[in-house]
């Protein structure tokens, strides 16, 4: 039991430590990266990667994110319109965004 908690514990830890690599910090650039809680901000990050990003920042997303967490955010967002709620969804829902 204990060795399980330490476990669970290291995973978190890790993953609070990481943070999405490859998304363009242009698309955040009113935030302060350095102190940016990429797990807090979720929202943020997945409506301008949704908005602005290309395939890449697209694949990050998904790798960072559950996909459930980016479709959950897409169906709330009042700052993404219906056409870009449309595409994502279906994007997402393809398979694309893991195509080489």
């Amino acid at each position: 039991m204990i060795n399980s908690i330490k476990i669970s514990t290291f995973t978190l830890q890790i993953h609070l430590i990481m943070k999405p690599k490859i998304i363009n910090p242009a698309l955040l650039w009113e935030y302060d990266l350095e102190t940016f809680n990429y797990d807090k901000s979720y929202k943020i990050v997945i409506e301008r990667v949704l908005q602005l990003g290309n395939l890449t920042e697209w694949r990050e997303m998904v790798r960072y994110y559950p996909k459930e967490k980016i479709l959950l955010t897409i169906d709330w967002s009042a700052q993404l319109d219906q056409r870009d709620k449309d595409f994502s969804r279906f994007f997402l829902n393809s398979g694309f965004v893991n195509a080489s």
